[in-house]
């Protein structure tokens, strides 16, 4: 039986720094022939073309002027020819057997949408980011199925349900919210290594981002949230019924109070150019295993 061609596309905007070790996951032991990864370098000023094109005919490098990640989505998925398509962040691990469980899981059921389970490397954290994802990782929404591996994965037929990927922050979000809950899954037995910021600055950064996407999703297509799923308030309502994670719970209700804040600020005044990058992360070297 003819083995079908997946494709993979990492939309990458000056990762010079991290590029070399998520593709060495990506590639490491891929027959000839499986697989196809198109890393679209969008705006680059440092050697992220030069670091993926090291990679060889195993590695496709499309390079842009243009520095967005929607641009540099849509222009690798015009390039792609396999599915299940996996579109990629840059600075996020996940192997190439993780690739392959998603790859059989997504056969044997039929899936239109999925992405792996995430794993926060929280090493160099402090304090109080550890604290704030003590909680999140407890609630519904990082168990969505798309939006918090840095992965996500659709079938050829959930690729017809949405055209070219609109010039928004939410790429995840938008790509979830056209499959209902029940059709995008998060597979348990696949993992992708995501780099929490280190510092509360840094994470406040990231969710005034994730705020701000939210809220230019919603005003663009109000309609796809009727897919959202279940909300946290019910969750963080029991986590507080625990005194010991009053603490934790004031932590992030603190940082999202003020991503929210500062999102809404930069929503109207429409300055989404100009976010902060979460260098912290992108500076840590993952020592953990992904499968």
């Amino acid at each position: 039986m003819e083995r079908n061609v997946i494709s993979i596309i990492i939309p990458a905007h000056n990762e010079e720094a991290v590029i070399a070790r998520g593709l060495a996951a990506l590639t490491d032991g891929a027959a000839a022939g499986e697989q196809e990864v198109i890393v679209v370098c969008n705006g680059c000023t440092d050697g992220t073309a030069d670091a993926a094109r090291a990679f060889g005919n195993g590695v496709k490098v499309i390079e842009t002027n243009v520095a967005s990640k929607t641009h540099a989505l849509n222009l690798g998925d015009r390039a792609a020819s396999g599915f299940p398509r996996f579109f990629v962040d840059a600075d996020v691990l996940i192997t190439r057997d993780a690739v392959a469980r998603i790859v059989a899981y997504m056969a044997e059921h039929d899936t239109l949408a999925a992405a792996p389970a995430a794993r926060m490397d929280l090493s160099g954290c402090t304090r109080l980011v550890r604290w704030y994802y003590d909680v999140d990782l407890q609630l519904p929404s990082s168990r969505y199925g798309i939006g918090c591996a840095g992965v996500y994965v659709v079938s050829e037929a959930g690729r017809r349900r949405f055209g070219e990927f609109p010039a928004i922050v939410a790429d995840d979000a938008f790509v979830r919210l056209h499959f209902r809950p029940k059709e995008r899954v998060r597979i348990a037995d696949a993992t992708s290594i995501v780099h929490a910021p280190r510092t509360v600055p840094e994470l406040i950064g990231v969710m005034t981002r994730v705020h701000f996407g939210n809220t230019e999703l919603h005003k663009l297509a109000p309609h796809l949230w009727e897919n959202k799923g279940e909300g946290n308030r019910r969750a963080l309502l029991g986590l507080m019924a625990r005194p010991a994670m009053w603490a934790k719970i004031a932590t992030y209700l603190s940082v999202k109070i003020v991503a929210r804040l500062r999102s809404r600020w930069r929503y109207a005044r429409a300055r989404q150019t100009s976010w902060e990058r979460d260098v912290t992360a992108r500076r840590a070297v993952a020592t953990a295993e992904v499968h």
